[in-house]
């Protein structure tokens, strides 16, 4: 079994931001293979189903970006699921619009929502899918980058690394991480 989770924030303002790509690639894959985002468990919304013939939870914790890891903690024990079959996707200022990097291990960097997912695994051994963003023209706009609403045209060259994440959910279960980070990075 697999854990798939998009890091974002619940409330509808945050919807179709930058820091919701997490959100925005579950939402696309779960609709890709018909797997229903409805039920609530562990301050998250999940559903369950199959990618490439395999059993995948996929996770949308309902926590803020900021504690993210402590709905993806309990989905871990309570499915006992190992940190190897764990993939969590979310935003990056370090990658480029348009463009993924995939990671089987590693430091959550400067995202928060990551720091908490390393903190409350206790651990860095699990696989990552960072949605590049891209970096706000004034460095000290951050906060205001990441969760400001998007126009039309800013959303769709998102989407492009949206839809990416996508592909490399599939080949991540279908080939493993090390075919997914070749092929993506």
């Amino acid at each position: 079994m697999y854990l798939i989770v998009g890091l974002g924030n619940p409330e509808p303002e945050y919807s179709k931001t930058r820091h919701n790509m997490g959100f925005d690639v579950i939402n696309k894959i779960a609709s890709k293979y018909e797997i229903e985002m409805a039920r609530n468990k562990f301050n998250g919304i999940y559903g369950s189903g199959i990618i490439e013939g395999e059993k995948v939870i996929l996770l949308k914790p309902q926590t803020f970006m900021n504690l993210s890891g402590q709905s993806i903690k309990l989905f871990v024990d309570f499915y006992k699921v190992p940190l190897k079959n764990v993939l969590v996707i979310y935003d990056d200022m370090d990658v480029e619009v348009g463009k993924i990097k995939v990671r089987k291990k590693g430091g959550p960097g400067t995202h928060n929502g990551a720091k908490s997912v390393v903190h409350e695994l206790a651990s860095e051994e699990f696989s990552r899918i960072r949605v590049g963003i891209g970096k706000p023209i004034n460095e000290y706009d951050a906060i205001n980058y990441v969760i400001g609403k998007l126009e039309e045209e800013q959303y769709n060259a998102l989407e492009k690394g949206i839809n990416k994440a996508v592909e490399a959910i599939s080949d991540y279960i279908l080939k493993g991480i090390d075919i997914a980070m070749n092929k993506y990075n």
